[in-house]
């Protein structure tokens, strides 16, 4: 299905495709990227390779060339490796649960770590938390504070990322959502149909039986924080993102259905008051108003008592 270049360079090993002669040339010189980036045929295709019951292994040579592709310095080949991300972590994520050894999904993974690890120079991405101790640069005050009161320290919107050479299970959640977490700084740019494939994996993680390549599978794994909130911020986007689509938001609401779910059932307050919020968001914003989501936060109004 899909022929690779082997020359020397990995940014010229990308699969041999029918190019538009019409095109300008700086769009022709990117064609090949756009192509593989955009032509859901060629998506399926790699989509499809990555589904394989013996994809991942050390040997895979799609993980290899997507491996060497991420360590290009060119951001449209970068952007390549991120569409094919919620396949790859998918199955890899599914897959690791039972066991198996999967050397070549996490080559791809470790690559997108380290090449944030890099990129953010291991430290924390952080936020400024109002503190009510102190008056803000609006306010205006005739008293001056005697004493210098410490401010509390700021808020971490990412941790801090240690540099990680091997994937072991106490790793796999902080690797694979730093993974999600530059997808998801991207996804403006990342096509709606691997959204779409994003959100079908999402009600397989919370639990829902589905059909991958012939082989039915649970699929339900572990949601840590590290995992589910970056899940989340993609799934929100995929709700009430700009440039709304219908296909993506019929793909996103079940998702984000079964991820509540999966909260209840887990007894997870975070994932319950996250999940809830944004189901009802995604209600407000034009989804299923006659949603059978229980709120059991809710305080019902009648002058009827029941003993």
């Amino acid at each position: 299905m899909v022929r690779f270049l082997h020359q020397s360079h990995p940014s010229h090993r990308i699969p041999l495709l029918h190019l538009p002669g019409s095109l300008p040339l700086p769009l022709l010189l990117r064609a090949p990227r756009l192509r593989l980036l955009h032509d859901s045929h060629v998506a399926s295709g790699i989509s499809s390779l990555l589904r394989r019951p013996d994809s991942g292994a050390v040997s895979d040579t799609l993980c290899a060339w997507l491996y060497d592709t991420f360590h290009t310095c060119e951001p449209d080949l970068h952007l390549v490796v991120l569409r094919f991300l919620p396949a790859l972590a998918g199955v890899y994520l599914t897959r690791a649960a039972l066991n198996k050894p999967l050397a070549g999904f996490e080559s791809v993974l470790l690559a997108i770590y380290a090449h944030e690890t890099a990129s953010r120079g291991g430290q924390a991405v952080t936020v400024s938390i109002p503190d009510l101790a102190h008056s803000s640069i609006y306010h205006e005050t005739k008293h001056t504070a005697k004493k210098r009161v410490h401010r509390a320290p700021p808020g971490s919107y990412l941790p801090s990322l240690e540099p990680f050479g091997t994937v072991r299970s106490t790793r796999r959640a902080r690797i694979v959502g730093v993974a999600l977490e530059l997808y998801y700084s991207k996804i403006s740019e990342i096509p709606v149909g691997s959204k779409i494939e994003f959100c079908e994996f999402c009600e397989i993680w919370s639990g829902r039986e589905s059909e991958i390549e012939g082989e039915r599978q649970k699929g339900r794994i572990n949601l840590p924080w590290e995992v589910l909130q970056p899940v989340l911020r993609i799934v929100g986007h995929c709700l009430m993102g700009p440039g709304k689509s219908e296909e993506l938001f019929k793909a996103a609401f079940p998702a984000c259905k079964c991820l509540h779910a999966r909260a209840l059932k887990d007894i997870n307050p975070k994932a319950i008051l996250a999940t809830g919020s944004l189901l009802k968001l995604a209600e407000m914003a034009g989804g299923d108003n006659s949603s059978d989501v229980v709120d059991y936060t809710e305080i019902s109004m009648s002058n009827v008592i029941t003993m």
